[in-house]
């Protein structure tokens, strides 16, 4: 059974090889994907490390120079050019009576809060007049003979025990996303065209007249399809550690390191998703009278395994999911990146679920092949 199934499976290896562009379609994503994002880090980091001026309209500045100038030191200024956003300060009249006797002075910020584009904005200007607003309250106290530490009844500290490749956080998540991914898309058009696309052009009929068992045809073109998710697996790998390399990560106090070691456990721990993930795209394709209608399922098919994947990147019940199948073995690379150890009881029920899935989506697929509407898409 083994020698036909060998057999069978460099025959789909050929055919898949003779198809350029699946190939290509393939290994783009795995290929352009990292460097995609690590032009994306890049761009964000740098606004995060230094906040692009902001412009705004003041009125009655004069009234309050100390405050203008406090702004300007942290890149906030009146101006009124095309490019100044629409949040108006406006300074009291009674402004520079009510600091001269010590009372509070009323600003007043006028902006739309509902506007998505100017709330960072709005919390920017409201942030530094809280931190205006401390640093001259600080001062009246002094003035007064007051030690300022009475406003402060808890001293706060905080030593933080993470390590630099653990600080990550978001990033780590977005980061494994991006090659778990790569598992599923890399053999996504392949899979289609080795199930779908061979029922259309009739050589799916042509493969059964072969004294092959249905279970040999489904096993030969899960290998070969789990073949290519696993070749889309490591070349994900390694232009992501190449490129997330050049990302300059320290701007924010932390690293993110791809070592041998990641790339190993990860490809380790990759092969039950890609012969889960292979045996998939070949059931639901089965499940299709086209090769169109198989896209669409496939693609929907796939939210499952992304949205499980972006949970996992967004901390989004952790506790309960980091057992699923996809969420487990992305959370282990979380764990590997930060350097701390495997979670080794989640990845193995998770390992052993994929892996259950894998033998059932094979079964479904061998008993959906030996009905005609199936193999003649009826």
């Amino acid at each position: 059974m083994m020698k036909q199934v060998n057999i069978l499976f460099k025959k789909e290896l050929l055919d898949a090889y003779r198809d350029k562009r699946s190939v290509m379609a393939g290994l783009y994503y795995a290929f352009g994907a990292p460097i995609v994002m690590c032009l994306l880090f890049s761009i964000l980091l740098q606004q995060m490390a230094s906040p692009e001026a902001l412009k705004i309209t003041i009125s009655g500045a004069e009234r309050a120079p100390n405050l203008v100038q406090y702004l300007d030191s942290v890149d906030i200024s009146h101006s009124d050019e095309a490019d100044t956003k629409p949040i108006h300060l406006e300074i009291d009249d009674a402004y520079q009576q009510d600091m001269a006797t010590g009372r509070s002075a009323t600003v007043v910020i006028v902006a739309d809060k509902s506007d998505s584009k100017l709330i960072k904005s709005v919390r920017r200007l409201e942030t530094a007049l809280l931190r205006y607003n401390s640093e001259v309250a600080g001062l009246r106290l002094v003035a007064r003979g007051i030690d300022p530490g009475l406003m402060r009844a808890l001293d706060v500290q905080t030593q933080d025990q993470a390590t630099p490749d653990a600080k990550g956080g978001l990033f780590l998540g977005i980061v494994t996303l991006s090659i778990i991914i790569a598992v599923f898309y890399s053999a996504m058009n392949l899979g289609i065209d080795t199930s779908a696309g061979e029922r259309e052009r009739n050589s799916l009929a042509l493969l059964l007249s072969h004294p092959l068992s249905s279970m040999q045809i489904v096993l030969a073109k899960v290998a070969a399809i789990a073949t290519f998710s696993v070749l889309g697996l490591a070349l994900v790998l390694i232009v992501s550690k190449f490129a997330y390399a050049m990302v300059a990560w320290e701007q924010l106090g932390f690293s993110i390191t791809l070592d041998q070691r990641f790339m190993v456990v990860s490809l380790i721990i990759g092969i039950p998703i890609a012969l889960m993930s292979a045996s998939m795209l070949i059931f639901v394709s089965f499940m299709a009278k086209s090769f169109k209608e198989a896209q669409s399922y496939v693609t929907m098919v796939l939210m499952v395994p992304v949205g499980l994947s972006m949970m996992t990147s967004y901390d989004i019940a952790t506790e309960t999911i980091q057992w699923l199948p996809i969420a487990a073995q992305q959370y282990a690379m979380i764990e590997l990146i930060k350097g701390n150890a495997l979670p080794l009881a989640p990845l193995a029920v998770a390992s052993a679920s994929t892996l259950a899935l894998f033998g059932l989506f094979t079964y479904l697929s061998s008993r959906m092949l030996k009905s005609e509407k199936v193999v003649f898409g009826l």
